[in-house]
């Protein structure tokens, strides 16, 4: 066996040009679909990224009625039993409160309605990093009785920092809401689907435009660990149903889940159209490299050597081919990828327009995971191995006296 795998080896390095033009298709398939699952990857944990850190955060506690009715009615004071469960629960680094409804808001005669967020200024930046898409003016202080918007409603108001806005809705228990806020600040976010979602107002002045002191509709959830996510919300579960709902981010987004899903299931047959080009590719350079060597095994064949062993150093051979294909493509596209981790790459034109009618960021992000590479290096060297059987089977039935003649 160890003699099999010395002359296996130097089979490789006795036509250099033959094996590295069989290893080049190897790196290639690997380069190619590492490349891709990393594009694949990137997108996603930016979408996901986008509306947990923007919004939703990793997981939310409300009344057990609030995520059907979003009610304002449905909201809750946060009692003591809720109050231990976050802090000792050592997963959990932050806690967020917020008290949301939808409301109209006028300037002259322009008019849009969109949802009215009271948030703690400072805690909410320290889970969603708000101030930093502060496009125009101020960020919110404590006590502040101004509004912020999403650079969108503004446009679509005609406001800028400085002007008053007349704000209407209902107030908690079916009390009237309605005030003068002046506006703060202007908020662009990078996802445009938020960019027309949102305003902000001081949670303090919250519970009294809504008549609702010292009621949240949700508790906002930061994480350690976001792998930790569903034994974290499963525990807050056990020591808070019925008298609350706890819900994680894949349950309130369950359209981001479906439509990542389906993109998933639609890259897997662009992989699968991938893995067959690249498999075609490498089989072409083995079917090549048996026809150049049909006589050198012809002879080896004739003088005594019997076919299950040359099956076996040809194992080997393309065992060797796969192993370091594999390894030169993982190694060659961990710089490709960090760069391009570093440098995202923003979609041009018409390609742009179509990602922002969809709401999602036109720019194309990547993953450094491991998975991205362990899954595609995994894949293609099993795709080298079944490639491996062909030489496998030339040996088996192959003629001696044709292959010494070449034939």
């Amino acid at each position: 066996m160890v003699k099999d795998i010395a002359i296996a080896w130097r089979n490789l390095w006795r036509n250099r040009k033959r094996t590295f033009i069989t290893i080049s298709a190897v790196v290639l398939a690997v380069l190619l679909s590492i490349f891709m699952s990393s594009m694949q990857e990137g997108t996603y944990s930016r979408m996901i990224d986008n509306m947990v850190k923007f919004y939703t955060g990793y997981i939310q506690i409300h009344h057990p009625d609030y995520w059907e009715s979003k009610s304002i009615n449905d909201t809750f004071a946060p009692d003591t039993t809720l109050n231990k469960a976050i802090h000792t629960n050592k997963g959990i680094t932050l806690a967020v409160p917020r008290l949301e409804s939808f409301a109209l808001i006028s300037s002259g005669e322009n008019t849009k309605g969109c949802a009215l967020i009271g948030i703690d200024p400072d805690k909410e930046d320290s889970l969603t990093g708000l101030s930093q898409w502060l496009y125009r003016g101020n960020y919110l202080s404590a006590g502040d009785s101004g509004i912020i918007l999403a650079v969108n409603i503004a446009k679509n108001l005609g406001v800028d920092v400085g002007d008053t806005l007349i704000l209407i809705s209902q107030g908690y228990q079916g009390s009237s809401a309605s005030a003068l806020m002046p506006v703060r600040g202007m908020l662009k976010f990078p996802s445009p689907q938020l960019n027309g979602f949102a305003a902000y107002i001081d949670l303090d002045r919250a519970h009294e435009f809504f008549n609702a002191t010292g009621r949240v509709t949700s508790l906002v959830l930061l994480v350690k660990d976001y792998r930790q996510v569903a034994k974290t919300a499963q525990k807050l579960r056990q020591l808070l149903e019925p008298a609350y709902g706890v819900k994680t981010w894949d349950e309130m987004q369950p359209d981001l889940v479906k439509m990542i899903e389906g993109d998933r299931a639609g890259a897997v047959i662009m992989k699968g159209i991938l893995y067959m080009v690249v498999g075609f590719g490498i089989l072409g350079t083995i079917i090549m490299m048996m026809a150049e060597r049909k006589k050198e095994m012809g002879v080896m064949i004739a003088i005594g050597m019997q076919k299950y062993r040359l099956q076996r150093i040809l194992c080997f051979e393309s065992l060797f081919i796969g192993m370091l294909g594999v390894a030169i493509g993982v190694l060659l596209s961990i710089p490709v990828v960090l760069t391009m981790v570093s440098h995202p790459i923003p979609l041009p034109g018409e390609m742009a327009k179509v990602y922002e009618v969809f709401g999602i960021e036109a720019v194309m992000y990547f993953s450094m995971a491991p998975k991205v590479f362990i899954n595609q290096a995994i894949t293609i060297f099993v795709l080298s191995l079944m490639i491996a059987v062909y030489p496998l089977l030339s040996v088996r039935s192959m003629q001696v006296i044709k292959a010494l003649r070449g034939q």
